[in-house]
């Protein structure tokens, strides 16, 4: 397409810069719109990946039809089937009544997948099934139903990474992906970071009715050297920031200063997720969770082998003790493995010296012990789930599926 084509869908989708991948994206778009072929929009969280599925939506033949944009994110867990496909009247618990979902709704238009790398993977199958062959099942039924939906979807999440750790499907991502759209980050576009700036400085202005403010040279060029990891979002926040609490209009290097967090801190999470010391990815609360209650397990398998030595060490006879002192004193919530060593015959000296492996009963169970912690955080906090998802450092989507699942009601 030509620049001036070009102009005229940035100005009719409100998006801003003149930066070469960005309108690279846009040409891409724009081309791939007449098609039905699946498009995946990857990029950072916040650089605007909303415009592009409206962009293929309205520049393709869909676009008297409907276009659903879905979070996939913010859907619970056990719920998002029926939000995509529908369910029969009593299907579940609550289901009073017939549903069509995302899916059948969307039949002749488009439906946009935002954080698509959320989606659980049994969700995944049935989304492929769509993707080949447009059939999918409502929930609780087995009749098989068509839809024709165009699918755009997005993601901030390394769906490479997540299909090295199981996931998300493979075959999943290459039906996705059949033509990529990258959005780069706001920090690789340079002079749009002013450009997008003076564009919120004007909005605000004219939203509460005050002088829209202005950058010295020096804040200006503050402004394209930070890195903004939270992108557009960030520059808008604090462009808002600024216009409402600062008196002088005139906005130095030194105003501007007080507003950016330090580059030195890691103060939000970045595209791949945060990393640990040893490198090695979390990508949700649950997954720290699991890897916390994994260490601890592993700490009291090490105990086990280490009493195990220790007992190998000696002849058995009648009942032995294990010392206190080889419990860790740090470790006082996990319940250490009961060691109950029963007499034996000494006909042989081989009969004497016995296996402790298979009398060491093993009190830690990683279910048992998440229950447990559950539990404990719902009766802390009365019941109040959003306070016990927060003490627990998981999603309140993830402690509804918990307790569903441990019968916590």
């Amino acid at each position: 397409m030509t620049k001036s084509e070009i102009q005229q869908v940035k100005l009719r989708f409100g998006i801003i810069g003149n930066n070469e991948t960005l309108t690279r994206a846009i040409d891409i778009a724009i081309q791939v719109a007449p098609t039905d072929l699946s498009v995946l929009i990857t990029g950072e969280s916040g650089v605007g990946k909303e415009s592009f599925p409206q962009i293929i939506h309205q520049y393709s033949r869909r676009k008297h039809g409907q276009y659903i944009a879905v979070n996939c994110g913010a859907i619970p867990e056990g719920t998002i089937d029926s939000e995509l496909f529908g369910h029969e009247k009593g299907a579940f618990t609550g289901a009073i009544g017939e549903r069509k979902g995302y899916f059948g709704e969307a039949n002749g238009g488009t439906i946009f997948l935002d954080e698509v790398g959320e989606l659980p993977l049994p969700t995944q199958a049935r989304l492929l099934r769509v993707l080949e062959s447009g059939e999918f099942m409502k929930v609780g039924s087995s009749k098989v139903e068509k839809t024709d939906v165009r699918i755009v979807a997005a993601t901030n999440v390394n769906l490479g990474q997540a299909i090295s750790d199981g996931r998300f499907r493979e075959d999943l991502y290459y039906r996705l992906n059949t033509v990529p759209v990258q959005i780069p980050p706001l920090r690789e576009r340079g002079e749009d970071v002013y450009l997008l700036f003076r564009k919120f400085a004007s909005d605000f202005a004219e939203k509460y009715r005050m002088p829209a403010i202005q950058l010295t040279e020096e804040a200006k060029q503050m402004l394209i050297s930070y890195s903004w990891p939270g992108n557009v979002r960030q520059l808008k926040n604090i462009t808002e920031q600024i216009s409402i609490i600062e008196t002088n209009r005139d906005i130095t290097a030194d105003i501007i200063r007080n507003y950016l967090p330090n580059q030195n801190e890691q103060t939000l999470p970045t595209l791949w997720g945060t990393r640990n010391n040893n490198n090695k990815s979390f990508e949700s609360e649950r997954e720290i969770l699991y890897q916390v209650l994994f260490d601890m397990r592993k700490d009291v398998t090490e105990l086990k082998k280490l009493v195990h030595d220790i007992m190998n060490d000696k002849v058995i006879q009648g009942s032995a003790q294990v010392p206190t002192q080889y419990y860790p004193a740090s470790t006082p919530s996990i319940v250490a493995p009961t060691i109950n060593i029963q007499p034996q015959p000494s006909s042989t000296e081989d009969d004497d010296i016995q296996d402790t492996e298979e009398y060491v009963e093993e009190s830690l169970s990683l279910n048992e012990l998440e229950k447990e912690m559950i539990k404990k955080a719902l009766e802390k906090h009365h019941g109040r789930r959003k306070n016990a998802a927060k003490d627990l450092n998981i999603s309140e989507r993830t402690l509804y599926r918990k307790i569903k699942e441990y019968g916590l009601d």
